[in-house]
């Protein structure tokens, strides 16, 4: 098939705008040949348990799935009651940009708390966090957070486990959406158990479509206790793959090696050379930290719109000028030197 488009175009509106990482292709290309049994019942499935247990703890399961979408709304369906809500920021993906799936599909509570920075902590949490045993109020039984946060921001260990500990003693389980779990990862220089199992996540959603796979999520259980039914819910929910051997594949590509850390490191590396080389830009300033592959910059809002002209990339909430700029694996040196020579040339800076 002839190229509908131009391989070398890169922009900066989002990670999912890469394309898979030519290791994940080849990955897939091994997996391929013969015959496997479907449903999750071949050897790329048996070996990523192996390996998601030794990541993850002798406990944990993973569930692959197609996206993050499913992988959160079928987190959060098996761990509550249909009388159960979530607790969660007002910028979580689950409430601003899944399309009310999480809420029609399982048919659970949103309870959206605003935050600063993208992120929940007891005291936060406790906002929404009440009415037990009220019949006339959905109960709060899972808090979720994102790492890295939809702002771009991280938890420590030390927040995740202070959220976990304070949401357990109130008989809370918690959600972690992963999307961008291996930037966290990269940045905080820790192993992905450090903020999640060892931490007192119950529940995760892998991801690993932002960081260079094609199509591959999981759900990895934590703790088996708090949640039930997951075997029927991906099926139910219309995200149970028959073959299975290539979205398995993939993650293994993602966990077993350094790929995952690699890639994400890199984008990570990318987002800081562009806000470094803005932070003396006249006209330029931003909105939150730059902690992981994402820069939220505030740019004349008149500047907007002839910079999309020429790269893509994302405006961000109601405020005026506030854009987002993502990195992803395959962002290079050169693509962000001359996004900086746009913006600058732009600003007249």
């Amino acid at each position: 098939m002839t190229p509908l488009h131009d391989p070398e175009w890169r922009g900066f509106a989002s990670d999912n705008y890469a394309g898979a990482h030519p290791e994940v292709l080849a990955a897939i290309a091994d997996a391929n040949g013969g015959h496997q049994i479907s449903y999750g019942e071949d050897a790329y499935t048996a070996r990523l348990q192996e390996v998601v247990r030794a990541e993850f703890g002798e406990r944990a399961e993973a569930f692959p799935v197609f996206n993050g979408t499913g992988a959160n709304v079928l987190a959060l369906t098996s761990a509550l009651p249909r009388w159960g809500a979530v607790v969660a920021t007002d910028t979580a993906h689950i409430h601003t940009d899944e399309g009310g799936a999480p809420e029609r599909m399982t048919g659970l509570k949103l309870l959206v708390v605003p935050t600063p920075d993208g992120k929940l902590t007891p005291e936060l949490i406790a906002r929404e966090a009440w009415g037990w045993g009220d019949e006339h109020r959905a109960q709060p039984l899972v808090v979720s957070i994102t790492q890295s946060t939809e702002l771009g921001t991280l938890y420590t260990p030390d927040e995740i486990r202070a959220i976990a500990e304070w949401a357990h003693e109130r008989g809370m389980a918690v959600h972690l959406d992963g999307a961008r779990i291996w930037n966290a990862a990269a940045a905080l220089a820790v192993p992905l158990r450090a903020f999640t199992a060892d931490a007192g996540v119950d529940i995760l959603s892998l991801g690993g479509t932002k960081n260079g796979l094609l199509g591959a999520e999981a759900i990895v259980v934590l703790n088996p206790e708090r949640v039930d039914g997951l075997i029927y819910l991906r099926k139910l929910g219309m995200q149970l793959a028959s073959k299975m051997r290539f979205l398995s594949a993939q993650l293994l590509t993602l966990i077993e090696g350094d790929l995952g850390i690699r890639s994400a490191a890199h984008a990570n590396a990318m987002a800081a050379r562009l806000r470094a080389a803005l932070e003396d830009a006249p006209g330029v300033s931003f909105g939150y930290p730059t902690q992981a592959n994402a820069v939220f910059a505030l740019i004349p809002p008149d500047a907007v719109a002839p910079l999309q002209e020429q790269v893509r990339f994302y405006t961000w909430g109601a405020t005026p000028g506030l854009v987002r700029w993502m990195c992803a694996w395959d962002t290079t040196e050169a693509d962000v030197d001359r996004f900086v020579a746009l913006i600058r040339g732009r600003l007249g800076a």
